[in-house]
């Protein structure tokens, strides 16, 4: 079938399909400007289009002065608390921080002990697959993309669900809970059934969840042979989800979640339709692009520590002379962040930690060195006051690297921690909506035309 569909694609007949395609559906670009339409859903000032109400999360980039949207450094507020208090507490006291993070932006609250003893030991619960559902789902026919597997496997589930499409509050809660749970086995387990596959290897090994462990600590005791790692590893891992969890309404996947869920559809299909957001490059996959950068800057940076040479380099790939010619430097500047994006000034300490333990300072000074210069050309040469920040997505890949996390996990490992935002955003639409569909409005630019029958068209 996957032969067919290729020799189909290549075919002159297609081409010539394609080219008319192309003629009559692309629209000029000044008629967005002309009826005042703000493509990708962002207006001039950088403020976002205002298309629904949450208390799930609130992202802060901009205060107003004098009537006017102004930069100002960038805040993320879980439920009303500051990430940054929550990971200085998961820090200070040495806990891991994700299931409560969970347990917060699910119930609005933060656990007390009790609570939050109660809801890991809940969450353990949840740690199983159905049977034999690795073998007959994850293990047939593998691909090379761990999100396209991880979307079939949620909508497999659907049918292990005897209440799938029962929409009342306490099961959808319950459906949520356990796509949590085992996103992360869907995650491993889908790369090591396409690993085996890739490899010649006839050996092949599958480890069990441990209730009694983090979700951090068991993602990297499920992926390694020896199931061995070091507690800062572990620790690096839950921030990381701590941060990735929720990103407000607005971003394309969340937003996604809340436009399914108010058509009343399942758990499990909302939540595939999210992972096909995430997938995209331009949301979930940027840190693969920015680890691939720098090993570009790498083979071309004779002396890291140069700022000159980096520089020159860096110039050259806004040139689009050097390496993928889009004239981009990935993990600088973002959406709604100009100053700073608070997760990756979170993410930059612990990281920079990790360097260390790993020997992997210079790459880790490297990695500052094109912070410092990138951000100081993309700010000349827009010729703007207002700055240009790193992302959270310049540091994550790299940590993912030391983790040892092959590549194709690092869109995955979003989407492990990113289900607990969808989750939060799914049940407040359910509740919140009103029962209203979404249906946001596309003005028609198109010209009425007088329909001609088939037998005089020639």
């Amino acid at each position: 079938m996957a032969e067919n569909i290729n020799k189909a694609a290549e075919s002159q007949e297609l081409k010539r399909l394609a080219a008319i395609c192309i003629s009559g559906s692309t629209i000029d670009p000044q008629l967005y400007t002309d009826y005042h339409v703000y493509r990708g859903l962002r207006a001039p000032d950088g403020s976002g289009v205002l298309t629904g109400l949450t208390e799930v999360s609130d992202v802060m980039a901009n205060k107003i002065e004098n009537g006017k949207f102004m930069p100002c450094r960038g805040e993320l507020y879980y439920r009303g608390y500051n990430v940054k208090d929550i990971v200085a507490d998961m820090i200070s006291h040495k806990r891991f921080g994700f299931e409560d993070t969970i347990y917060l932006l699910l119930f609005g609250k933060l656990p007390d002990k009790v609570e939050s003893a109660s809801f890991k030991d809940l969450l353990g619960t949840y740690l199983k697959l159905p049977t034999s559902f690795f073998r007959d789902v994850i293990m047939k026919s593998p691909s090379i993309d761990i999100m396209n597997s991880m979307a079939r496997s949620v909508l497999t589930l659907y049918s292990y669900d005897a209440a799938a499409d029962d929409l009342s509050f306490t099961n959808v809660l319950n459906q949520c809970l356990w796509l949590i749970a085992t996103f992360p086995l869907l995650a491993v387990y889908s790369y090591q059934a396409y690993a085996y596959y890739r490899s010649d290897s006839n050996s092949f090994f599958i480890h069990d969840p441990i209730p009694q462990l983090s979700i951090a600590e068991n993602i990297l005791h499920m992926l390694r042979i020896d199931s061995r790692y070091t507690d800062l590893e572990a620790r690096v891992l839950d921030l990381a989800l701590v941060l990735h969890a929720e990103h407000g309404g607005g971003n394309n996947s969340t937003f996604t979640t809340r436009l399914v869920s108010s058509t009343g559809t399942d758990t499990y299909s909302c939540m595939a339709a999210a992972l096909g957001s995430l997938k995209g490059p331009k949301h979930g996959g940027a840190n693969i692009k920015v680890c691939r950068m720098f090993d570009d800057i790498k083979s071309h940076v004779i002396n890291w520590s140069d700022k000159k040479e980096i520089r020159d380099y860096l110039t050259k790939i806004l040139d689009k002379e050097a390496f993928d010619g889009s004239g981009l430097i990935y993990g600088l500047g973002h959406a709604v962040y100009q100053i700073s994006d608070p997760r990756a000034e979170v993410f930059k300490a612990s990281v920079a930690k990790l360097s260390r333990e790993k020997g992997m300072e210079a790459e880790f000074n490297l990695y500052n060195n094109v912070e410092e210069v990138g951000a100081e050309l993309l700010t000349e040469r827009r010729k703007t006051d207002k700055g240009v920040c790193a992302n959270v997505d310049f540091y994550s890949g790299f940590c993912y690297q030391m983790l040892g996390l092959p590549s194709e996990l690092f869109t995955p490992m979003f989407a492990v921690a990113r289900i607990v935002g969808w989750s939060a955003h799914r049940l407040e639409e359910l509740l919140s909506s009103g029962g209203k569909i979404m249906r946001p409005a596309y003005r028609y630019v198109g010209k009425h035309k007088e329909y001609i029958p088939l037998d005089e068209r020639g």
